[in-house]
């Protein structure tokens, strides 16, 4: 009898201090609780399989969103080698907030499969949100594709490779289960890539004084590596009638030299293609103050806006 009494004080105790808690909610608490019930995820999708690896990718959207809606499709970073989709979720909310649904995209690491296997899935990806639009209502006309650092490489990458480099020939069969007929290509048209700090000269990060361990992880030991680098460097394919690309990068990057980002910048602008850089003075890799992480999204919001892939409101 003890015992209980003595629960019973401990469920008083909590009761009261959850009560106080509850009154002294900050904003941020409070905005976390807002979006808990303004949005809904669909988690862990088969969207492609590879090497009897299922590729799988989770959607984030509002629980009351009358569709179409612009979509981003979200690819996490970790030197090609690591990390997971999870760990990219935080940086799904400003977009949420922005009005867009979320498709945030995992893909074959080093481990699993070397280069350009991690290339080829996201543009897989791609491909599942084209044949897929209708069934979860995205606009295919305001798609951006997003990603930090070898998730910025692949945003690149899944926006500029075309169709006929090969890499997105595992798709078809999907694309087209009949196999029978002549095939059609649903890869939709990229609107806009949001690139934070991402690489975009993978073949320079082989040799020399940018050499890179993940880099040469994942290009692996083949004969053919500083070819097949060269085939999966965003630098590679640059040319006239590409989508939009604002970069994000810190000039004090020491993991991906800043140098990606203005050589990107330059060849770009050569090409007339709409971009924008986004320098953050004195950051690391990804080592940004809130202020100047708010600055970014300040500067996206307004460069999505130009391009008329409008967010419903601004939070």
């Amino acid at each position: 009898m003890r015992t209980l009494r003595g629960v019973v004080a401990l469920i008083v105790v909590f009761t009261a201090a959850a009560m106080t808690g509850w009154a002294q909610l900050s904003e941020a608490a409070r905005g976390a609780i807002r979006i808990e019930n303004s949005y809904e995820v669909i988690p862990n999708i088969t969207y492609y399989v590879a090497n009897n690896y299922e590729a799988k990718l989770d959607i984030y959207r509002p629980r009351h969103g009358k569709g179409p809606l612009p979509v981003v499709m979200m690819i996490h970073g970790g030197g090609w080698v690591g990390n997971a989709k999870e760990k990219a979720l935080i940086l799904a909310l400003p977009y949420l907030e922005m009005g867009f649904v979320v498709v945030n995209v995992e893909y074959r690491v080093a481990r699993i499969s070397p280069a350009p296997a991690a290339v080829e899935d996201c543009l897989c990806a791609l491909h599942w949100i084209g044949r897929n639009a209708k069934q979860y209502d995205f606009d295919l006309s305001k798609l951006v594709v997003t990603g930090a650092s070898a998730g910025g490489h692949l945003a690149l990458t899944t926006a500029m490779i075309p169709s006929s480099a090969g890499f997105d020939n595992g798709c078809v069969h999907a694309d087209d289960p009949d196999w029978t007929g002549p095939w059609s290509d649903v890869r939709p048209k990229v609107a806009a890539v949001i690139n934070w700090f991402g690489i975009t000269d993978v073949a320079e990060m082989l040799h020399g004084n940018d050499v890179r361990s993940y880099a040469v992880s994942w290009l692996g030991d083949g004969p053919d590596r500083d070819d097949l680098a060269k085939r999966v460097s965003p630098l590679t394919y640059v040319r006239a009638g590409l989508p939009p690309v604002l970069t994000v990068h810190g000039d004090a990057d020491h993991v991906v030299p800043y140098s990606n980002a203005t050589r990107l910048h330059e060849a770009l602008n050569k090409a007339a293609v709409k971009n924008q850089l986004v320098t953050v003075h004195g950051a690391d890799h990804g080592d940004f103050t809130p202020e100047q992480e708010t600055q970014a999204f300040e500067a996206i919001y307004s460069f999505l806006a130009d391009l008329g892939i409008r967010p419903v409101s601004k939070q």
